[in-house]
């Protein structure tokens, strides 16, 4: 399906050049979205005292350490989430998968930032690179041990606002619906930061470890794409 469109883009001067664009939010309101959920499962569930103030596609890597019994555990995540919400709702999924695709394909040498770049010559609402900010891991703030999720849009969109970040707590995960090779689904309730009151990691594409390693292996890190959708929070468009 996405053959001749991956052809033309990683042969394209698009991936070979780097963005130089300086990050902007796109500006279209999210309220209006709907998060759908898949059927006959309880632990994620979209609020109904909130409305989304901010949807992205996060792409990135996830990161994983091999234990003792060699088998390999999850040590976070990093990601760049650009937005999504000035794209007509029908075409998420296609998005997603389109935005996978590429990522998947691409060399070392590309960037996330090339690959969102490149969505312009799919859907000119991508005509500029709206980069609303970044996900990874931090310590846990309310333990100081293991770590937590962070999705930070004070270097990007929400320039010089420190307060534009949440730190989320696992509420709810469900095993993705669509493959075996697609990280979990979450639901993660504000632990800390002004950004969001909830946050939902869905449609997700890739991210997933081999079944075994051995012990003492490095560190490898495995391409994932998802959306991600904020609701609540102090930030609106």
């Amino acid at each position: 399906m996405f053959a001749p469109i991956l052809s033309i883009l990683l042969a394209s001067s698009v991936l070979a050049t780097p963005t130089t664009s300086s990050p902007k939010i796109a500006g279209c309101s999210a309220s209006k979205k709907t998060l759908s959920m898949p059927s006959g499962q309880t632990q994620l569930v979209v609020p109904n005292t909130t409305t989304p103030t901010f949807i992205g596609i996060g792409v990135g890597v996830q990161n994983y350490t091999c234990d003792s019994t060699g088998t390999f555990t999850n040590v976070g995540a990093v990601a760049e989430l650009f937005d999504i919400s000035c794209a007509d709702e029908s075409v998420y999924g296609a998005l997603t998968d389109i935005t996978s695709a590429i990522w998947q394909a691409a060399p070392k040498s590309v960037t996330t930032q090339d690959i969102i770049k490149t969505l312009s010559i799919i859907d000119p609402v991508f005509d500029t690179p709206f980069i609303l900010g970044q996900h990874f891991f931090v310590t846990n703030p309310t333990t100081g041990v293991g770590l937590s999720p962070e999705w930070n849009f004070a270097s990007a969109s929400l320039a010089g606002h420190s307060d534009a970040f949440v730190i989320g707590a696992k509420v709810g995960d469900i095993t993705s619906p669509t493959s075996p090779s697609d990280i979990d689904w979450l639901m993660l309730n504000k632990a800390e930061g002004d950004l969001a009151s909830q946050i939902f990691r869905v449609e997700t594409r890739g991210g997933q470890p081999p079944a075994s390693c051995t012990p003492g292996s490095p560190e490898i890190e495995v391409k994932y794409v998802s959306q991600y959708w904020l609701f609540g929070g102090s930030f609106t468009h």
